[in-house]
């Protein structure tokens, strides 16, 4: 069998759309739970201290319990939430892609398993680089409508 299938964006879509509704559901439940994320992916508000990043893997754990519970909502296919780190409880808001969630957790349970990485989003930069280069090119001039 070819993992190939399991990065077609078909499959991420499917993959997106069932870990939102089972942390949707967790949610509506009032069920606490716990994340495991690839953190490359994760945005923090404000950023972190760095000596605090550094002390994170590259998949780290997020238990989303208590107040970081309360905190906890679904927007734009992500996950977002409140988290205090280090000795200080230093606060942050967290953002994280749905497709960098690699594992849901209830309990000791690993209730959704997800092999997927985040869909890459196309850069308008990159559109507005190339009609930028298409306009600037005299020969292309007479392809463009004349009103």
């Amino acid at each position: 069998m070819s993992l190939d299938i399991f990065h077609e964006d078909r499959y991420k879509l499917l993959m997106q759309e069932h870990l939102g509704e089972t942390i949707a559901f967790l949610l509506d439940q009032g069920e606490e739970f716990a994340v495991a994320c690839d953190m490359r992916h994760v945005r923090f508000d404000p950023e972190l201290p760095r000596e605090l990043r550094s002390e994170m893997d590259d998949v780290s754990l997020f238990v989303i319990g208590g107040y970081t519970f309360e905190t906890a909502r679904l927007f734009d296919d992500e996950l977002i939430f409140e988290a205090g780190f280090g000795e200080e409880s230093f606060g942050s808001l967290l953002s994280i892609p749905l497709l960098s969630i690699k594992q849901i957790f209830v309990d000791q349970y690993p209730i959704a398993i997800n092999i997927t990485e985040p869909m890459r989003k196309k850069s308008t930069q990159a559109t507005e680089r190339s009609m930028s280069a298409l306009l600037n090119n005299p020969e292309n001039q007479r392809l463009l409508k004349k009103t």
